[in-house]
């Protein structure tokens, strides 16, 4: 597995003055999953986020024998093959009320990890989003054992699966979310073999796997082993999927905590890869994006209006090519 990671590690050495100072001219690196197309389609075809858990930027991104480089090979090597948001933020702390932004626009009062049962929400969202548009949707949970798992088990956590909070979802929710599998086998598995993959997919590590209870490098190995998958799959070989990779909150932090606004709290600071055939090589970008970009984003790139505070947020559509 780390021998995929440290594959790419020659090519980084071209991005260390840009992942140090966030700003800089592009590096084209020879090959890569970015950068084999010079045109982006009008509309997306898939649009995948993979998330992890409670690291900040400095933590997870560094120049080449940093000790984050060392501890995330492989999504150091991605971050210079393809595109890197170098001054994205999370929205808040904890964990719940970043991904229901991320999802709908706003925090919807959440202030906490409350659990489903306590505070669903009777709000729009960017699955309600695609549904509406025709197109379908698909939240890959590891670890959870039962569609739209409403309480938390094992490594499986009911905040870090946003879908089962929207009470418009319920019908749909016990469908569409599901348990992902692993590499060999399961739903996402299938999904990636038949190109069968939704216009939206959400990928959601185990509480070992996305960094929570685990070792950066425990992240960064789960990573190694589904991006590879995703990037030779149908879909993104046919160019109209984009992918994006981040983390929902920079470690330590209060809750309630407004992190749009915030340059300086490292809390506030998360890293934000992207990923897609027309994405330039070494991309840096440093504006302030934040979870609300993400959101408005994914619905340009899927013909979708904007949702709250995605509409006055910063898109990365056109610094990362897509």
């Amino acid at each position: 597995m780390r021998q995929v990671a440290f594959r790419f590690m020659s090519a980084a050495t071209l991005v260390l003055a840009a992942l140090v100072a966030g700003t800089g001219a592009p590096a084209h690196a020879a090959s890569g999953p970015c950068g084999t197309s010079t045109t982006h389609p009008s509309t997306y075809q898939h649009v995948i986020w993979i998330w992890f858990e409670n690291h900040s930027y400095r933590q997870v991104i560094g120049p080449p024998g940093s000790p984050p480089a060392l501890k995330a090979p492989y999504t150091n090597s991605i971050a210079t093959q393809c595109g890197l948001a170098t001054g994205y933020r999370n929205v808040s702390h904890p964990s719940l009320p970043n991904y229901i932004a991320a999802t709908s626009g706003g925090t919807q009062g959440i202030t906490n990890d409350c659990a489903p049962s306590v505070c669903p929400r009777n709000v729009n969202s960017l699955y309600a989003q695609v549904t509406a548009k025709g197109l379908t949707w698909k939240a890959y949970q590891e670890g959870m054992t039962s569609n739209c798992k409403k309480t938390s088990s094992g490594r499986y956590v009911a905040h870090h699966n946003p879908a089962v909070y929207y009470t418009p979802l319920a019908a749909q929710c016990a469908t569409q979310d599901v348990p992902m599998g692993t590499t060999t086998s399961g739903n996402l598995r299938t999904d990636i073999d038949n190109d069968t993959l939704p216009a939206y997919a959400f990928l959601m590590p185990d509480l070992c796997n996305s960094t929570h209870d685990c070792s950066i490098t425990t992240g960064d190995d789960w990573l190694a082993s589904w991006l590879p998958l995703l990037l030779a799959s149908p879909a993104y070989q046919a160019g109209g999927t984009a992918i994006f990779v981040t983390w929902d909150e920079g470690a330590g932090g209060s809750g309630g905590e407004d992190c749009t606004t915030n340059s300086t709290d490292q809390s506030c600071h998360v890293p934000m890869l992207v990923i897609s055939p027309s994405t330039v090589p070494g991309t840096r970008k440093g504006a302030a994006y934040t979870h609300y970009s993400l959101l408005k984003t994914t619905e340009q790139l899927l013909g979708l209006t904007q949702l709250g505070a995605a509409s006055s947020a910063f898109s990365m559509r056109a610094g990362f090519g897509l």
